[in-house]
């Protein structure tokens, strides 16, 4: 069955738009790695500053894998001015971990 990470990041408002475009410049990264079946940026409405990642995986296994492969990858490059690494958008940043017992899908016909 499935697992799902929810990466809970703590973003002040000040930086809610740096954090969107550093997710939209990745776009298509993860989309290719084995396993991977879902992704959402949650932006908050009202009353927190927490977004969530959300990811869905086929497995385990397959997370672990893409966490020690292209995702340390990503994290690691991203060169600032005089090709240091730019500042964090999150302040804080905390990973829920979920297996699929159950879902649905909207009917069809």
């Amino acid at each position: 069955m499935s697992v799902v990470k929810i990466n809970v990041l703590t973003v002040p408002e000040e930086q809610r738009e740096v954090l969107e475009k550093r997710f939209a410049s990745r776009a298509g990264v993860v989309e290719s790695q084995d396993g991977f079946e879902w992704f959402e940026l949650l932006r908050p409405v009202e009353g927190t500053d927490q977004y969530l990642v959300y990811t869905r995986w086929r497995s385990e296994e397959d997370f672990r894998n893409w966490m020690s492969g292209p995702m340390q990858a990503a994290h690691r490059g991203g060169g600032g001015e005089g090709g240091e690494r730019p500042r964090p958008a999150a302040s804080d940043s905390t990973v829920w971990s979920f297996e699929v017992v159950q879902q649905a899908a909207p009917k069809t016909g």
